[in-house]
C-alpha cells in the first residue's frame, strides 16, 4: 500500500487580537492593565488595541494585570508590570536564542521573578506604594504554540476551533479556586463564595518568593485565546464566554461591556487572540 504524498508545509497562522479595559461601575480608578507586543531578537513594538499580523517572522506576547494596593498603588503595580514585560522579554528572547537559557519556561519564570523583585523594591521605597502587588497572566505566541505564565486570579482560556467547551489553562491562586478545581464547589458557588477574591499568591506585596504557573499548548487556525481579569469573570459564566468569543468583531469590547452590565463591581479587562 502506497503512503499518501506528504502534506506541503503550512504557512504559520496569523494572529488577530483585540483588547479592552473598563473601570466598572463601582471603582473610581482602573487598576487593570493590558499589553500586546510584537518582537524578535532585534526590536520590540507595542501593539494597538486591535489588529492582525503574521507569526512567521515575529513572536507575540499579550498580558493582563490586576493591581492591588491603597490609593493608586494598585494602578502603579499593574503598569510597572507591563512596562517591565516590554523591557525584559526581548532581552530574555535574545538570551534564549543564544542558548543562555534552557527554554521558554525558564525565560518566563525569570521574567516573573524580575517583575516581582521590582515591585517589592518600589513598594518598599515609598509610603504611597507600600505593599502594592499585581496579578499577571501572559501568553507568548510562536508559530503553532502558545507558552504562558501566570500568577494570581486573572485567567487564560483556550477555545479550540473544533470544540464547544472552553478550557481554563491557568489556576486561580486562591483557596476558592482550589475548591473549584477539586470538585468541592461548582462555578456558581465559587462566584458567591465570600473569600473568592482572597489571593494566596501575587507579584510584589509581602510575598517573599514567586512561583508562577508556566505551560504550553499547541494551536491551529480558528483557535481562540482569552486573557481576562477577575472583573470579567465575575460578570460572565463560561457558556457566556463561549457565545461572545464566537460572536465576531470587536470581541474584547463586547465581552467587557457585557460583564460590566452583569456585574461591574470591579475593573474589567479582556484580551482576545485568535489564530486566523
Amino acid at each position: 500500500m502506497k503512503r499518501p504524498p506528504p502534506r506541503p508545509p503550512q504557512k504559520p497562522a496569523a494572529l488577530r487580537w483585540s483588547g479592552c479595559s473598563d473601570t466598572g461601575r463601582v471603582r473610581k480608578n482602573n487598576e487593570d492593565a493590558f499589553l500586546g507586543l510584537r518582537f524578535d531578537a532585534q526590536e520590540v513594538h507595542r501593539l494597538g488595541k486591535s489588529g492582525e499580523a503574521d507569526t512567521a517572522k515575529h513572536d507575540f506576547t499579550f498580558a493582563v494585570c490586576d493591581g492591588m494596593g491603597g490609593a493608586q498603588a494598585g494602578e502603579f503595580a499593574s503598569n510597572i508590570a507591563v512596562e517591565k514585560i516590554t523591557l525584559l522579554l526581548p532581552r530574555a528572547f535574545q538570551q534564549s536564542a543564544r542558548g543562555l537559557n534552557a527554554g521558554i519556561d525558564d525565560v518566563l519564570t525569570e521574567l516573573f521573578t524580575q517583575i516581582h523583585r521590582a515591585l517589592v523594591f518600589v513598594g518598599g521605597s515609598y509610603e504611597e506604594t507600600q505593599g502594592m502587588q499585581t496579578t499577571m497572566s501572559l501568553c507568548w505566541f510562536t508559530p503553532g504554540r502558545m507558552y504562558f505564565g501566570h500568577v494570581g486570579d486573572s485567567r487564560i482560556y483556550h477555545l479550540p476551533r473544533r470544540k464547544k467547551e472552553i478550557r481554563q489553562l491557568t489556576h486561580d491562586d486562591t483557596h476558592v479556586g482550589w475548591l473549584l478545581r477539586n470538585g468541592q464547589i461548582n462555578e456558581r458557588e465559587a462566584r458567591m463564595h465570600p473569600r473568592r477574591n482572597v489571593l494566596q499568591k501575587a507579584l510584589g506585596g509581602g510575598n517573599q518568593f514567586v512561583d508562577p504557573q508556566v505551560g504550553t499548548v499547541g494551536y491551529e487556525r480558528g483557535d481562540i485565546f482569552l486573557l481576562g481579569t477577575d472583573g470579567l469573570i465575575d460578570g460572565l459564566y463560561d457558556h457566556q464566554l463561549v457565545e461572545l468569543l464566537r460572536a465576531g468583531d470587536n470581541v474584547a469590547q463586547q465581552m467587557v461591556e457585557a460583564a460590566v452590565v452583569n456585574s461591574g463591581r470591579d475593573n474589567t479587562t479582556a484580551v482576545v487572540v485568535q489564530a486566523v
